[in-house]
């Protein structure tokens, strides 16, 4: 039975496989109309998402990725710029459709495995955005001074941003906190191992 109102959706992924793929579930499914332009929802990669969300209006398409990206730093941080949907790369095409409805609606989609994270892991929620950069600072290996340097502000600031994040993550030290954040998945590991 056709569907009424499908939900257009614009595919912008940077991996052309997993856009071929995408676009061959997208084109079989009633739900769903692809278009090039005037789309309700776009799909894209992880970078892609982020820097298309950043660049955004009032009353442009909701974005929802599609990648391998799990971390629970990585979701949370795509939802709070905006994304509507998360979706892991090995999701059914059924979750993709039921996600990208969801989307047009202005609700958050999260593939089942994600769900349970961001239930799990409400402390990312409680850091403030500073706390955030201290900690991903610090899990860089620098000292209070360099990170005061880094992020323009004193390095009171810095030991004040500290103790907020050791006591929300219940950490004893600053490398418990590192090593706390590490395990959580609230730092980016790839920006630390720099």
């Amino acid at each position: 039975m056709p569907v009424s109102h499908p939900v257009r959706v614009q595919v912008l992924h940077a991996d052309p496989l997993m856009s071929a793929g995408l676009l061959s579930v997208l084109r079989h499914r009633d739900e769903v109309r692809v278009v090039d332009e005037n789309a309700d929802v776009i799909v894209a990669d992880y970078q892609r998402a982020l820097s298309t969300i950043r660049l955004s209006l009032a009353g442009a398409p909701r974005i929802v990725i599609v990648t391998q990206f799990d971390k629970e730093w990585q979701v949370r941080s795509a939802l709070a710029d905006g994304i509507c949907g998360y979706l892991l790369q090995s999701c059914t095409a059924d979750e993709l459709i039921d996600g990208l409805c969801l989307a047009r609606q202005n609700m958050v989609c999260l593939s089942a495995t994600l769900r349970g994270l961001v239930e799990q892991a409400p402390v990312h929620d409680c850091l403030t955005g500073r706390e955030r950069d201290v900690l991903q600072l610090l899990a860089t290996g620098r000292c209070n001074k360099a990170i005061a340097r880094d992020l323009g502000i004193g390095v009171g600031t810095v030991k004040t941003h500290l103790k907020g994040v050791m006591t929300k993550l219940g950490a004893t030290a600053r490398t418990h906190a590192v090593v706390l954040a590490t395990q959580r998945g609230l730092v980016d590991q790839r920006a630390a191992s720099h």
